[in-house]
C-alpha cells in the first residue's frame, strides 16, 4: 500500500533538500522516500504517477543512492542490459512488467480522465531498458528477476529482515569486470515492510 501524503515538517523538508541534491533537479511531482542508505540518506523514492503539470510518470521507483547508481551505470556500460535479457526468462520478466504496472496503476484514482502512465519498469512493454529501475523495485521488495540478477552482479546480498548489505567492490558484468566499492549497507522495505522513516515528500521525479 502506498505511503499516504502528509503535512510537511522541518525533518522532512530536509529529505526533499536532500532528494533535488541526490536527483541534481528540484523534483516534478509528489514522492515518497522508501528506501534508505544506513546513515538516514535516501536510496530508492516512490514517485506518484503524474508529474504536478499532470504528465504520466511511468517509473514508480527510482535509484538515487550515488554509489548503487555508480555501480548500476558500469554495469550497464558493459552490456548490462542485454545480459540481463539474456539471464532472464521472457515470460517470466513479462509477468514482471505486469505486476509493476498493476500496483503503479492503482494508484490512479478511478475517475482520471487524460493520459496515463504506459509499459512496466522504466516505462517499457517488454525486455529490459532500465537496470536502475529494475533494482529501485528489487530494493523495495519487489519480485523483479533482472533486479535480482543486477544485485546479484553488483555484489548486494540476498534481502535478509529488510536490510540490502554491500559487498567490499562489485563483481564484474557482461564484457569485463566492473569496479568501485561499495561498502556498507542499504536498509530498505520489503513487501510487508514499513520502514522506520517512510514519509511522503512533495515533489516528484523523472527518469
Amino acid at each position: 500500500m502506498s505511503p499516504r501524503p502528509r503535512r510537511q515538517s522541518a525533518s522532512e523538508g530536509d529529505e526533499l533538500e536532500q532528494v533535488t541534491r541526490l536527483l541534481g533537479r528540484p523534483p516534478a511531482a509528489d514522492l515518497c522516500v522508501v528506501v534508505r542508505s544506513p546513515d538516514g540518506t535516501p536510496a530508492v523514492i516512490e514517485n506518484a504517477p503524474f508529474l504536478r503539470d499532470g504528465t504520466p510518470m511511468p517509473t514508480r521507483y527510482w535509484l538515487v543512492d550515488p554509489e548503487l547508481r555508480t555501480a548500476v551505470s558500469a554495469l550497464e556500460s558493459c552490456g548490462g542490459v542485454r545480459g540481463a535479457e539474456a539471464a532472464v526468462d521472457p515470460e517470466t520478466l513479462a509477468r514482471a512488467h505486469d505486476r509493476y504496472a498493476a500496483e503503479r496503476d492503482a494508484r490512479i484514482p478511478a475517475n482520471h480522465d487524460g493520459p496515463r502512465p504506459a509499459g512496466g519498469v522504466g516505462g517499457t512493454r517488454a525486455g529490459v531498458k532500465c537496470l536502475h529501475a529494475h533494482l529501485a523495485w528489487w530494493l523495495v521488495g519487489g519480485d523483479d528477476p533482472v533486479g535480482a540478477w543486477v544485485a546479484d552482479r553488483i555484489g548486494l546480498t540476498a534481502r535478509r529482515g529488510g536490510q540490502h548489505l554491500r559487498s567490499a567492490a562489485v563483481r564484474g558484468g557482461v564484457g569485463g569486470a566492473v569496479s568501485g566499492g561499495v561498502g556498507g549497507a542499504v536498509s530498505g522495505g520489503a513487501a510487508a515492510s514499513t520502514l522506520d522513516a517512510r514519509r511522503a515528500l512533495p515533489g516528484g521525479a523523472r527518469p
